[in-house]
């Protein structure tokens, strides 16, 4: 073979040798194949019934809002309701505080003379459209549903979507007490009547994780003095012979320490919102191992 043959043979020997490093070392590595990270179980939470007890629902949403756990849905009954779409309007748990230390009787009621009932609440409705500035479900910035009775039927009535205000004077109309709300053809009262905590409205808003709220209403029973005393009662005994039925729906349950309180106590918010607040915090653990998408959930508790 000639000198000058050879050479040009090398020659393209090593550039095929170049070649074949530059490609080896500048080619990208194949992509790692990667498990999509798991989602985030959503967590929907219930708020019960209890009159002024229900402030104490503020102070459960305070430690949710500092501990940075998501509410993704809410579901109320009575007071709960009120709470519930205050959160879900988009209210800070500052505002709701700062709004209850102006809250009286006087504020959403007032009394009258009906063959239905011994006051009204029809004061509520202004109270709430200040606050909330939401007239309808669809502009909430989170899923609500709303829990009321219908007094000439006996079942409960779920609402989620069309007007707001009237379902949530209807879930707060203590039967007995408040004169019932009449609204799409029903005789609506308080949705507590048939479950202190409205646990299984959240099934239908999209939600893996259900905690409930209950205000504890069980102390010593005493003989009633006045017709409120008889009407409060008869409630408290009911719902504590239903209870079963509705945390079978939850997961954890949170009961802050409101026996003590009246049902008329608004000028003890504070107190009860510190309830809420120690309540909340006894729970976090419970509740963080819940939404943990790489944990098996832990079995039902109650926090108190």
């Amino acid at each position: 073979m000639p000198a000058s043959a050879g050479k040009t043979m090398r020659k393209a020997l090593m550039t095929a040798v170049r070649s074949l490093r530059h490609f080896a070392y500048s080619a990208p590595l194949p992509a790692r194949s990667r498990k999509p990270a798991p989602a985030r179980r959503r967590l929907g939470l219930a708020l019960g019934g209890g009159f002024a007890r229900g402030l104490a629902h503020i102070g459960v949403l305070k430690v949710f809002a500092e501990n940075h756990i998501p509410i993704d849905a809410l579901a109320g009954t009575s007071v709960g309701s009120i709470v519930a779409a205050g959160f879900a309007s988009g209210m800070t748990v500052e505002q709701m505080i700062a709004d209850t230390r102006q809250i009286r009787w006087k504020s959403f009621a007032r009394w009258t003379v009906d063959r239905l009932g011994l006051a009204t609440n029809e004061r509520m409705e202004a109270l709430l459209r200040r606050a909330i500035h939401c007239a309808r479900f669809e502009d909430l910035k989170l899923p609500l549903a709303v829990v009321a009775v219908d007094l000439s039927t006996g079942e409960a009535v779920t609402f989620t979507r069309g007007e707001l205000i009237p379902p949530l004077r209807a879930s707060c109309s203590f039967p007995g007490l408040f004169v019932p709300i009449r609204y799409q053809g029903r005789l609506l009262v308080d949705g507590a009547l048939v479950g202190s905590v409205p646990v299984a409205a959240l099934q239908g808003l999209g939600v893996d994780v259900m905690i409930g709220v209950h205000l504890q209403t069980n102390g010593v029973y005493e003989a009633p003095t006045n017709i409120f005393q008889v009407i409060g009662q008869s409630f408290q005994i009911a719902q504590n012979l239903n209870a079963q039925n509705w945390k079978g729906y939850c997961d954890a349950v949170i009961e802050p320490e409101t026996n003590e309180f009246r049902w008329d106590d608004f000028g003890r918010a504070e107190e009860l919102i510190f309830e809420g607040e120690r309540a909340a915090r006894a729970a976090l653990p419970a509740l963080r191992s819940l939404l943990d998408p790489q944990r098996e959930p832990v079995p039902q508790v109650a926090a108190r």
